[in-house]
C-alpha cells in the first residue's frame, strides 16, 4: 500500500476507469453467457485505439471469478500492454492475498495512492471476507485520512468497490456498502475529498452527496438492471470511464459504451 508520484506539475489528470472484469484462469471462462476476457479485450482495445490519453487507470474490484491465482495472472498479462501504471482495489469476488502476490509490482499496485499534478487517488479496500456486501473498516478510514492529510495533493479522488450509495434496487441494496453513511460523513469532513469511484454495482450512477461526487460505472461484462426488486440482468454493453481531474478541484466524466 504505497504512495507513487508521478508528476507534480498543475494540469489536467486522465484516470480511466475500469471495473468488475470477473475474469477465469481460462480465456474461455463465462458469466451469466459472457465470455468475460473477450468482453474486456474489447474494452481495452477501444481504450488503445482511442486518442485520450491517461495517466493512471484504476480497476475498482472483482477482478476475477473463480479464486484463482491464474486468473490474477490472466489480468495482469492483458493489461500490461497498456504501458500505464493500474491501481488495484479489490472486491467481494476477489482473493486478497492472491491479489497482492500477484498484483503488488509495477505497473500494478494494490491499493495505494497515487500523487499525480494536484490530485491524490487513493485506494482502499472495502471487501468483507465471504461477503458479497462490504464495509471500510476503520483502520481503512484511519489509513485513507492520514494518506490524504499528509499529501501535498490539493484534492483527492477516492477509489473503492463499493459505492457509498444507495442504487433504490432492492436485492443490490442488502450487498452494498453497509457503513455507507458513516463513510460518506467521513469523506465529507475531509475537504480535500472531491468524488468516489466504484464498481459493484454493474449500471452508472454520478450523484452529488453533500461535497462528495460519488461515481460507478458499469463492468467490462454483464450489467444489472436499475431500480430492479430481484436479481436481474440487462442488455447493455461493456463500458468503461474517464474521468478529467482539474486543478481547481473540479471533475468530468464521459461514459464509454463499448
Amino acid at each position: 500500500m504505497t504512495t507513487i508520484g508521478i508528476n507534480t506539475a498543475s494540469r489536467p489528470v486522465r484516470v480511466l476507469h475500469v471495473t468488475d472484469p470477473h475474469l477465469f484462469a481460462t480465456t474461455e471462462g463465462e458469466l451469466r453467457g459472457t465470455n468475460t476476457h473477450a468482453s474486456l479485450l474489447k474494452v481495452l482495445q477501444h481504450i488503445y485505439d482511442s486518442d485520450w490519453i491517461a495517466d493512471l487507470i484504476t480497476v475498482t474490484g472483482d477482478l476475477i471469478q473463480d479464486d484463482s491465482a491464474g486468473a490474477y495472472e490472466q489480468f495482469r498479462d492483458t493489461f500490461s500492454t497498456l504501458g500505464l501504471p493500474i491501481a488495484c482495489i479489490p472486491g467481494n469476488h476477489d482473493v486478497v492475498p492472491l491479489m497482492q502476490t500477484v498484483l503488488s509490482a509495477p505497473p500494478f499496485s494494490y491499493c495505494g495512492s497515487h500523487e499525480i499534478g494536484d490530485w491524490i487517488i487513493s485506494g482502499i479496500d472495502s471487501s468483507i471476507a465471504g461477503s458479497a456486501a462490504g464495509k471500510v473498516a476503520n483502520a481503512e478510514m484511519v489509513r485513507l485520512r492520514e494518506q490524504i492529510d499528509t499529501s501535498d495533493a490539493k484534492h483527492a479522488l477516492v477509489c473503492l468497490h463499493h459505492p457509498p450509495a444507495a442504487m433504490n434496487s432492492e436485492w443490490l441494496d442488502k450487498v452494498g456498502l453497509t457503513n455507507a453513511m458513516e463513510f460518506l460523513a467521513v469523506l465529507n469532513a475531509m475537504p480535500k475529498v472531491r468524488a468516489t469511484l466504484s464498481g459493484h454495482v454493474h449500471q452508472e450512477y454520478e450523484e452529488q452527496h453533500n461535497n462528495v461526487r460519488v461515481i460507478a460505472t458499469p463492468s467490462t461484462c454483464r450489467q444489472f438492471t436499475k431500480y430492479s426488486e430481484k436479481f436481474a440482468v440487462d442488455d447493455n454493453p461493456p463500458a468503461y470511464r474517464r474521468v478529467t481531474l482539474n486543478p481547481d478541484g473540479s471533475l468530468a466524466t464521459e461514459l464509454v459504451w463499448v
